[in-house]
């Protein structure tokens, strides 16, 4: 058996004999069952649940049926501890197995300092029970009280997702919250305190997961596939980030730079009237799946107004601001107005720090200075949105044709055949 899977059965073995009765381990595995499990529990963030994400995907864990890739994990090891994610294998029949990646909510740095600043708002040593210091929270006694999660439930989260809450957009993320045995009613009826600690954490935290649940890729959207989570950790299909191509030949950067476009597009132009831009944009901000399609990777860092229902506009600096407002960063941070927000934002910051490093001197002349023409224009803050998205549909229809229909290109192939939109 391979190191990996080894060290997740040992520590997952003594799980299960620690919560279920009778199964007891093998004598001669005692004492390293219990270390395995020890490290395990922490590193995967149980220890402090309920301020975690859930544990909807721990069975699959403790199953032995996600095992994190093999050359991460030396023998009787777990993980470095100090990566943002981990490539991984999933298995719904232990037979047949495919490619996923395990994210942190935060990196270990960032969980650190907010579990110090929780311990801190209550004057508490560090050694304090987080959740018991949230529990006392007004806020948290607020959500225990409602029935419906309202936009002044979440004024004064940092995420850009809660800037400026619709109510529409609230109810979706209800009914849609994956970490409870009843989704589907906007009403929290079904939620347990349990539950809505662990929403309210993870949307003071980091929305990513949540947007992953509410946005799903099955319906079309641009994002991966949520699996699950367990404590700190949640599990999505794998992507491979987008700076692992910025080498690609041209084609194939042709290829991807096309769907960039295209998904930055949709940001702002979809059917359920929904405006969504990104705050900043990283090189692992959008990956690859292994069929060449696009996607957005982490959506931490992406904001949303409601164009159909309108938004709440968000309160003074200031306004309803308590501990949960400063988990990941000083609570000191001014946000703009949604009304500020403009329609070329996305592509702007696209254009700039992305799309460079895809397509620059990649081309021959004269077709590279039509590229980098388009790709200027559409890269410059200063022009109306009109003219940045024009030079951006420009960029497209130029890219267009420089796309090959091949068999690396599984996602649009041989569709690309027969089929003039591709």
């Amino acid at each position: 058996m391979e190191p990996g899977p080894l060290l997740l059965l040992l520590w997952v073995s003594a799980l299960s004999c620690s919560l279920s009765s009778p199964a007891s381990p093998s004598p001669s595995l005692g004492p390293r069952v219990r270390t395995g499990y020890s490290l395990g529990r922490i590193f995967l963030g149980l220890d402090k649940c309920n301020a975690c994400i859930g544990t909807s995907i721990c069975k699959k864990f403790f199953k032995e049926e996600i095992r994190f890739d093999s050359e991460l994990a030396s023998h009787l090891k777990l993980p470095p501890g100090d990566l943002p994610s981990y490539p991984a294998n999933y298995s719904d029949d232990s037979k047949t197995w495919r490619p996923v990646e395990i994210f942190r909510l935060l990196n270990k740095h960032q969980n650190e300092m907010s579990d110090r600043r929780i311990c801190a708002s209550a004057a508490a040593p560090k050694t304090c029970s987080i959740e018991r210091v949230l529990r006392k929270t007004g806020r948290f006694q607020k959500w225990l009280q409602a029935k419906r999660l309202t936009p002044d439930l979440v004024q004064g989260l940092p995420s850009p997702l809660l800037r400026c809450p619709s109510q529409r957009l609230l109810d979706r993320v209800v009914r849609r919250y994956a970490e409870v045995a009843d989704a589907g009613s906007i009403f929290m009826d079904h939620f347990t305190d349990r539950d809505k600690l662990r929403l309210l954490y993870t949307l003071a935290v980091n929305t990513h997961p949540i947007l992953l649940q509410i946005f799903p890729g099955a319906e079309g959207w641009p994002l991966p596939k949520y699996l699950g989570s367990c404590g700190r950790f949640f599990v999505s299909t794998n992507t491979r980030p987008l700076q692992e191509f910025y080498g690609a030949p041209p084609d194939q950067a042709a290829d991807l730079a096309y769907q960039l476009l295209g998904v930055v597009e949709s940001l702002h132009s979809n059917d359920l009237n929904y405006f969504f831009y990104f705050t900043h944009v990283e090189a692992d901000t959008f990956g690859i799946f292994n069929n060449g399609h696009l996607f957005i990777r982490d959506a931490s860092a992406l904001g949303v107004i409601d164009k159909q229902e309108g938004s709440q506009a968000a309160m003074r600096a200031g306004a309803n601001q308590d501990v949960f407002s400063c988990l990941v960063s000083g609570c000191e941070a001014q946000l703009p107005s949604c009304d500020t927000i403009p329609e070329k934002q996305s592509m702007v910051l696209v254009c700039q720090r992305l799309l460079p490093r895809l397509l620059q001197r990649r081309f021959p002349s004269p077709l590279q200075e039509e590229i980098d023409s388009a790709l200027a224009q559409c890269g410059q803050g200063a022009r109306p949105d009109a003219e940045v998205l024009g030079a951006a549909s420009r960029l497209k229809d130029i890219l267009r044709p420089l796309r090959t229909c091949d068999p690396r290109f599984a996602y649009r192939y041989p569709d690309c055949k027969y089929n003039d939109k591709f």
